[in-house]
């Protein structure tokens, strides 16, 4: 096994700092890490800051060997990154063994990326000197890296979304040092990641302080991150609270920054009347299959479904006898159960809400839940609309193609909406996506929402509180524009000029 050393990666080494705490898994030994704040933060931004004099200036060739290397020595962790990962989340082999494999996948998606050199928009104006009654000047625009970003750990995700997830990738990839606080829910996980981008550092020559690691199990010094002056950028992905609470910090601060937070949603899914007719215990059944893949801890789980009342008794029955079959399962984090419980709670106490199924679940295990409600009882009460973030959906019976569309337009900002639907489904269909368009990044058609594929055209955010930023994606090669900026380069010596600009 790997050897761990419980502490940061701070400017090239691998330090103590702040206290100590002990992780809590699954199975296994817990073990012991430093919980840093504001000193270790303070260093490690000043080490990307004073890294990003020459990472900021690299070549796009030279930042695609470094993620090709990240991957390499990653790959080369796998099996002691797997053992590591189910003791501290419970999930099973075969899913961190995907998820490794889609970690590695996207930093060489990122490396090919910048390589082709598309995402600098490179645009150029040529000098009109003759032009009357004014010349023009020599003009040429490119994207620019902005700085140092603070990336957050993901707890669902503890390879993919977290150390050398894609907010590390693409922010890497936009020549931006990444100053990474790690999660406590999968400490050991995370340092054996940083332990892989520490030797590919080394390997290719990079600046010690192009890529930091702070471990902590407090608020303090995810706070210190998006207050420190040095950060340019933020990239998140967590629940709302802990989120919008960084968020306010970032638009606080004298020089508020961007904070690209991706903070969950209950991602709808609409059955629409000629489907149901045809299919509604089908699709039922599949719903519940999604709704509990990963005991519901994605993002993107579809947590409510709206169906015609004409069908839903046929649609419900089949999800609750598939989610009968679906035994208690251990969350990532004992505070993701408490959670869960908590949501199930409220949904449960709520007015005119049916409870069909309930299912036990206690300590670190979570069961699923099924709850229906009117459309009109749906509407009239928004705290039905939390997000519960496990394995537990709300199916609202619409009486109208009317009622369908009023919860369309009651959304707040989502992930994610989905429309199941046969040709006659059409008519409907037309009045329902200019809605959804503007409630979510991602529409989908006869498909369950808890797949994100990595993919140039791939949006994985959407309007607030979904996330932070509608423009911004955190899946999928557009995610590499948050961490850029454009420049206009007016009558520049071509010496002067980035590489990027010095040809055309």
């Amino acid at each position: 096994m790997t050897k761990l050393t419980g502490n940061h990666y701070i400017d090239g080494a691998w330090v103590a700092g702040g206290t100590t705490f002990q992780s809590d898994p699954v199975t296994g030994d817990p073990v012991t890490v430093q919980s840093g704040g504001k000193a270790e933060v303070d260093a490690a931004m000043q080490a990307a800051e004073a890294a990003f004099e020459t990472y900021g200036w690299t070549s796009r060739e030279e930042r695609a060997a470094f993620l090709e290397a990240i991957a390499d020595k990653i790959e080369a962790r796998g099996d002691d990154l797997t053992a590591y990962g189910t003791a501290e989340t419970g999930l099973p082999e075969a899913r961190l063994n995907g998820e490794r494999g889609r970690t590695t996948g996207q930093l060489r998606l990122f490396a090919d990326h910048i390589r082709k050199a598309d995402y600098l928009d490179v645009r150029l104006d040529a000098a009109l000197p003759d032009r009357a009654p004014l010349p023009r000047p020599d003009l040429r625009m490119i994207q620019r890296p902005l700085g140092p970003v603070a990336v957050f750990g993901a707890s669902n995700f503890p390879l993919a979304f977290s150390t050398a997830g894609g907010d590390t990738a693409a922010a890497l990839a936009a020549g931006c040092p990444v100053v990474y606080k790690g999660h406590p829910g999968h400490p050991a996980t995370g340092e054996i990641v940083a332990q892989a981008i520490a030797a590919a550092v080394e390997t290719t020559g990079m600046p010690k302080g192009t890529f930091g690691f702070v471990q902590s199990n407090t608020n303090e010094a995810g706070e210190a991150l998006v207050q420190h002056p040095l950060t340019r950028a933020v990239g998140f992905t967590g629940s709302f609270r802990g989120g919008k609470a960084l968020f306010d910090l970032a638009m606080a601060r004298p020089e508020p920054i961007p904070f690209f937070g991706e903070l969950g949603a209950i991602n709808p899914v609409f059955v629409l009347p000629a489907a149901s007719a045809a299919r509604a215990a089908e699709t039922g059944k599949g719903w519940a299959g999604s709704l509990t893949m990963g005991v519901g801890q994605f993002c993107t789980n579809p947590g409510v479904v709206v169906i015609k009342d004409a069908d839903a008794d046929a649609f419900i029955d089949a999800a609750e006898a598939a989610l009968k079959d679906v035994a208690p399962a251990a969350m990532l984090t004992g505070g993701t159960a408490e959670g869960y419980r908590k949501g199930v709670e409220t949904i449960s106490g709520a007015a005119n809400v049916t409870t069909r199924l309930q299912a036990p679940g206690e300590g670190r295990k979570a069961g699923p839940a099924l709850f229906v409600v009117s459309a009109a009882d749906w509407l009239a009460n928004e705290d039905l609309a939390i997000e519960m973030f496990g394995p537990a959906g709300v199916v609202i019976r619409a009486d109208t193609d009317e009622e369908m569309l009023s919860v369309a337009r009651g959304l707040h900002g989502q992930l994610t909406c989905t429309l199941q639907m046969d040709d006659g489904d059409t008519g409907i269909g037309q009045k329902l996506v200019p809605i959804l368009e503007r409630k979510a990044g991602r529409l989908l058609v006869n498909a369950f929402p808890t797949g994100v594929e990595v993919a140039d055209s791939m949006v994985h955010g959407g309007p607030f509180p979904a996330s932070t930023n509608f423009g911004a994606t955190s899946v999928g090669t557009l995610a590499i524009r948050r961490f850029l900026r454009p420049v206009c380069y007016q009558n520049m010596p071509t010496a002067l000029l980035p590489e990027d600009l010095r040809h055309g």
